[in-house]
């Protein structure tokens, strides 16, 4: 799979612009602030339907303008296909597949399986462990429906059992068979994506350990530690102990919205004791293994978009993420950098074609 053609109007600063790619390279070269990271969160807009960056989809409309549209023209199993992303405001965001809009944006997922390395993900090492939980849900989501379908259902009873909650305090009653229905939707629910979540695991641990110790030249050990209330008790014990706690605070305190990553140097966690460097080689190291579960999965080569990948880098660990580039592992992959001759030094090692945009 590749992206042959991507277009843009209206989207975050760029008025209008169209790119002809390469199967294999393409460099967006260029100082800070001229747009080279939104070219590639345009990219991931088409497989996702949302920016990586900004949550907030109508910010991604150029300001002053009152609308934005992302098109993309693939090459995916020797068929052509369009995909088309638009907004205007006041209205609903629109998703189209060969001129065909979708009505659940969620029936896009994985189709266009892709991988994004950026220095926003450093998230996953400083913020919460909603930020880790996302990790998960969208590599498992990539390539099982199930899963998807599972974690909007679980979500939106987890709203709906909130809120009864607050209605509880509220008016100083409480109802016990109407809870009852919202724990077992939680418990049904949760079980399934918990086991999906410990099944998917299993197998992307030891692929995250191979790809830091490659990043890494074997210097340092790492753990990646799954951590969740349902290792021990079952949705509906740890919902049934939880009653009276979760009246007084009135929201949900128990359930696999609760589960987190433990990232580890060491036996310490990366976040005190990481050098920048470690903490970005851990980082790519997860997203590498991302890469790799997906096209295990999917038997569809992902699109790998490296923004501002050699930020912070020493250059073996630079010269270590080369080489994984270079291997024909890997498909299209695109590059955004501010140093245009290091760009080309490296892309041209690789010996493959390769395309230099200079913004």
């Amino acid at each position: 799979m590749y992206l042959q053609k991507l277009s843009l109007v209206n989207f975050k600063n760029i008025t209008s612009q169209s790119f002809d790619f390469q199967e294999k390279i393409n460099c967006f070269v260029g100082n800070n602030g001229v747009g080279k990271t939104n070219i590639l969160d345009a990219i991931y807009y088409l497989s996702f339907a949302k920016s990586y960056f900004n949550s907030v989809a109508i910010q991604n409309i150029k300001h002053g303008e009152g609308f934005f549209m992302v098109e993309g023209d693939y090459i995916l199993n020797d068929r052509n296909e369009k995909i088309i992303c638009s907004l205007k405001k006041g209205q609903k965001k629109i998703l189209k597949r060969n001129g065909k809009n979708y009505d659940k944006f969620s029936e896009h997922i994985g189709q266009l399986p892709l991988v994004i390395v950026s220095p926003a993900d450093r998230d996953l090492v400083t913020e919460g462990s909603d930020t880790r939980r996302k990790f998960i849900d969208g590599v498992i989501s990539q390539q099982n429906k199930a899963y998807l379908k599972d974690l909007l259902a679980y979500n939106k009873v987890l709203s709906q059992r909130n809120a009864l909650l607050k209605y509880f305090a509220a008016n100083r009653t409480f109802d016990a068979v109407n809870i009852g229905v919202y724990n077992d939707q939680l418990a049904e629910y949760g079980s399934r994506i918990y086991e999906a979540r410990k099944e998917f695991l299993a197998t992307f641990i030891p692929i995250f350990n191979q790809k830091y110790k490659e990043i890494s030249d074997d210097n340092e050990q790492v753990n990646l530690n799954y951590k969740s209330q349902l290792h021990d008790f079952s949705m509906d014990a740890l919902m049934e102990k939880s009653l009276e706690k979760d009246k007084i605070l009135q929201y949900t305190t128990v359930g696999i919205h609760k589960d987190d990553l433990n990232f580890e140097i060491g036996e310490y966690p990366i976040k005190k004791f990481g050098s920048q460097g470690q903490q970005k080689s851990y980082l790519i190291a997860l997203k590498l293994a991302q890469f790799q579960f997906i096209k295990q999965q999917s038997k569809v080569t992902p699109i790998l978009l490296l923004d501002d990948i050699f930020d912070k880098l020493d250059e073996n660990r630079v010269l270590q993420i080369v080489n994984l580039v270079n291997n024909d592992e890997f498909g299209q992959i695109f590059i955004t950098d501010t140093h245009s001759e290091r760009t080309e030094n490296i892309v041209k090692q690789s010996n493959k074609p390769y395309q230099i945009f200079k913004l």
